[in-house]
Protein backbone atom coordinates (compact mmCIF):
# COMPACT_ATOMS: atom_id res chain seq x y z
CA UNK A 1 0.00 0.00 0.00
CA UNK A 2 1.39 3.15 -0.83
CA UNK A 3 0.26 5.19 2.68
CA UNK A 4 1.37 3.49 5.89
CA UNK A 5 1.92 4.35 9.28
CA UNK A 6 -0.60 5.56 10.34
CA UNK A 7 -0.51 9.22 12.28
CA UNK A 8 -1.64 8.79 16.25
CA UNK A 9 -4.51 11.02 17.00
CA UNK A 10 -4.38 13.44 20.01
CA UNK A 11 -7.25 15.10 20.78
CA UNK A 12 -8.97 16.90 17.79
CA UNK A 13 -5.80 16.42 15.68
CA UNK A 14 -6.55 15.38 12.18
CA UNK A 15 -5.42 10.98 11.39
CA UNK A 16 -3.69 10.66 8.23
CA UNK A 17 -1.75 7.96 6.74
CA UNK A 18 2.45 8.98 5.31
CA UNK A 19 2.41 8.03 1.59
CA UNK A 20 5.39 8.17 -0.64
CA UNK A 21 6.23 9.67 -4.27
CA UNK A 22 4.56 6.25 -5.70
CA UNK A 23 1.18 7.90 -4.95
CA UNK A 24 2.13 11.41 -6.32
CA UNK A 25 5.09 12.91 -7.00
CA UNK A 26 5.57 16.66 -8.14
CA UNK A 27 8.01 18.04 -10.52
CA UNK A 28 10.59 21.02 -9.32
CA UNK A 29 8.85 23.93 -11.46
CA UNK A 30 5.45 23.15 -9.98
CA UNK A 31 6.78 22.30 -6.16
CA UNK A 32 8.22 26.21 -6.80
CA UNK A 33 4.92 27.27 -8.14
CA UNK A 34 3.04 25.67 -5.00
CA UNK A 35 4.97 26.85 -2.44
CA UNK A 36 5.25 30.72 -3.80
CA UNK A 37 1.73 30.25 -4.33
CA UNK A 38 1.46 28.82 -0.25
CA UNK A 39 3.47 32.07 0.41
CA UNK A 40 1.85 34.13 -0.55
CA UNK A 41 -1.54 33.16 0.86
CA UNK A 42 0.10 33.51 4.30
CA UNK A 43 0.29 29.42 4.72
CA UNK A 44 3.70 28.67 4.25
CA UNK A 45 3.32 25.41 6.35
CA UNK A 46 -0.01 24.66 3.86
CA UNK A 47 -0.49 21.22 1.83
CA UNK A 48 -1.58 21.39 -1.57
CA UNK A 49 -4.75 18.95 -2.19
CA UNK A 50 -5.02 17.07 -5.41
CA UNK A 51 -8.67 15.12 -5.56
CA UNK A 52 -10.41 13.57 -8.30
CA UNK A 53 -14.10 14.37 -8.71
CA UNK A 54 -16.92 13.37 -11.26
CA UNK A 55 -16.83 16.06 -14.12
CA UNK A 56 -15.40 17.35 -17.25
CA UNK A 57 -15.81 15.80 -20.82
CA UNK A 58 -14.08 12.58 -19.94
CA UNK A 59 -15.79 12.05 -16.70
CA UNK A 60 -13.44 12.85 -13.99
CA UNK A 61 -11.56 15.82 -13.64
CA UNK A 62 -8.76 16.89 -10.97
CA UNK A 63 -9.48 19.62 -8.31
CA UNK A 64 -6.41 21.36 -6.42
CA UNK A 65 -6.92 23.33 -3.33
CA UNK A 66 -4.34 24.92 -1.11
CA UNK A 67 -5.44 24.02 2.68
CA UNK A 68 -3.53 24.38 6.01
CA UNK A 69 -3.34 21.17 7.31
CA UNK A 70 -4.00 17.67 5.83
CA UNK A 71 -7.94 16.45 6.78
CA UNK A 72 -8.84 13.05 8.50
CA UNK A 73 -8.36 10.05 6.51
CA UNK A 74 -5.85 11.72 4.29
CA UNK A 75 -2.83 10.61 2.75
CA UNK A 76 0.27 12.98 3.28
CA UNK A 77 3.10 12.84 1.03
CA UNK A 78 6.26 14.64 0.82
CA UNK A 79 7.90 15.44 -2.47
CA UNK A 80 9.96 17.93 -4.27
CA UNK A 81 9.86 20.13 -0.81
CA UNK A 82 6.45 20.36 -0.71
CA UNK A 83 3.57 18.39 0.96
CA UNK A 84 0.50 17.31 -1.02
CA UNK A 85 -2.52 15.54 0.57
CA UNK A 86 -4.50 13.33 -1.30
CA UNK A 87 -8.01 11.39 -0.13
CA UNK A 88 -8.41 7.73 -0.36
CA UNK A 89 -11.11 7.66 -2.90
CA UNK A 90 -8.66 10.13 -5.22
CA UNK A 91 -5.94 8.23 -4.51
CA UNK A 92 -7.48 4.84 -6.42
CA UNK A 93 -6.94 7.13 -9.89
CA UNK A 94 -3.43 9.18 -8.85
CA UNK A 95 -1.55 6.45 -8.12
CA UNK A 96 1.68 6.91 -9.86
CA UNK A 97 0.95 10.65 -11.39
CA UNK A 98 3.44 13.19 -11.49
CA UNK A 99 2.34 17.02 -11.43
CA UNK A 100 4.03 19.08 -13.60
CA UNK A 101 3.81 23.02 -13.75
CA UNK A 102 4.60 24.85 -16.97
CA UNK A 103 4.77 28.55 -17.48
CA UNK A 104 3.21 29.62 -20.84
CA UNK A 105 1.20 31.89 -22.17
CA UNK A 106 -0.68 29.25 -24.09
CA UNK A 107 -1.51 25.65 -22.47
CA UNK A 108 0.10 26.62 -19.36
CA UNK A 109 -0.36 25.72 -15.85
CA UNK A 110 -0.29 22.80 -13.45
CA UNK A 111 -0.45 19.42 -15.40
CA UNK A 112 -0.83 15.55 -14.39
CA UNK A 113 1.11 13.13 -16.13
CA UNK A 114 -1.64 10.27 -15.04
CA UNK A 115 -0.77 6.32 -16.10
CA UNK A 116 -4.20 5.14 -15.24
CA UNK A 117 -6.33 7.70 -17.02
CA UNK A 118 -7.89 5.61 -20.16
CA UNK A 119 -9.14 8.37 -21.80
CA UNK A 120 -8.57 11.99 -22.02
CA UNK A 121 -10.42 15.04 -23.20
CA UNK A 122 -9.09 16.85 -26.14
CA UNK A 123 -8.20 20.23 -23.33
CA UNK A 124 -6.77 18.07 -20.94
CA UNK A 125 -8.86 18.83 -18.43
CA UNK A 126 -10.45 15.90 -17.92
CA UNK A 127 -10.02 11.92 -17.78
CA UNK A 128 -11.75 8.38 -17.55
CA UNK A 129 -10.17 5.43 -15.86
Amino acid sequence: MIGSSANKTTGAAPSFRVGDERLIKVTESAARKVSSLLTRQGRPQGVLRVAVVGGGCSGLQYKMDLQDTPANRDILVETGGIKVVVDPKSALYVTGSELDYVDALQDGGFKVKNPNAATSCSCGESFSA
